[in-house]
């Protein structure tokens, strides 16, 4: 899974942090910043800085970018950042920084846009219908913003599988250890079954499938074009 190389990230001084590629680090200081920022002034951060639906008078042409770093909760950062540093360091020194952010995003913003997409298709659906359960559920897509990593963090995912398919991950619960190519596959396959029936609301499963989506055609040009690596 690659290891740390001090030479070029500060030779273990100055912390933590300055262990890892700068991207990550970078990175995952933006998300906690705004983290804390949010835990200051929920209403306004979330209001100006999560995605809204772009039909909404809530929406803003910046939320397109800020919604990728914004976060709803403890668990909610911690996970996404714990898995980003797992991957993210990895996959980062795999591509170079340079590329590496290129490719952060341009998952997060793909999985912005099939999240919208699948919006849109929900929204012409209720129209459609015009009962009062779904025009609730219409004017709900206007007042509902979507913010997270997880979108790009899922294409990191698939990004490292990629690199290192056969490389072996142990999830906490349940224990189990599974090859990289085959947990990203049932973790895709979880997504759209989810994202489907509309289990789990609230989880924006569309923007995960749009994040592993353009990873993997992202990456599948680059290798094409034998541009790869920088």
């Amino acid at each position: 899974m690659g290891y740390y190389n001090y030479d070029n990230y500060g030779n273990g001084r100055g912390g933590f942090l300055q262990m890892l590629p700068p991207a990550t680090r970078h990175i995952i200081i933006i998300n906690l910043l705004l983290f804390v920022a949010t835990l200051i002034n929920e209403d306004f951060m979330v209001r100006n800085f999560a995605m809204f639906y772009p039909s909404s008078p809530l929406f803003r042409p910046w939320q397109i970018l800020t919604h990728m770093f914004m976060h709803g909760g403890f668990w909610h950062v911690f996970f996404n950042m714990y898995t980003f540093f797992i991957f993210g360091t990895v996959l980062e020194r795999a591509l170079g920084t340079k590329r590496f952010l290129i490719f952060y995003f341009v998952t997060g913003l793909g999985a912005a846009a099939l999240h919208t997409g699948v919006e849109w298709i929900q929204a012409s659906v209720y129209l459609s219908s015009g009962t009062p359960a779904a025009m609730s559920s219409y004017y709900n897509l206007f007042r509902t913003p979507v913010l997270g990593a997880s979108g790009a963090i899922y294409g990191v995912l698939i990004g490292y599988a990629m690199f290192y398919p056969n490389s072996i991950l142990t999830l906490i619960f349940p224990p189990v250890s599974l090859k990289a190519k085959w947990f990203v596959l049932i973790f895709a396959g979880i997504e759209l079954l989810t994202g489907v029936t509309g289990t789990a609301d609230g989880v924006a499963h569309f923007a995960h499938l749009g994040g592993m989506l353009f990873g993997w055609l992202l990456i599948l040009w680059w290798r094409k074009r034998g541009k790869l690596y920088y």
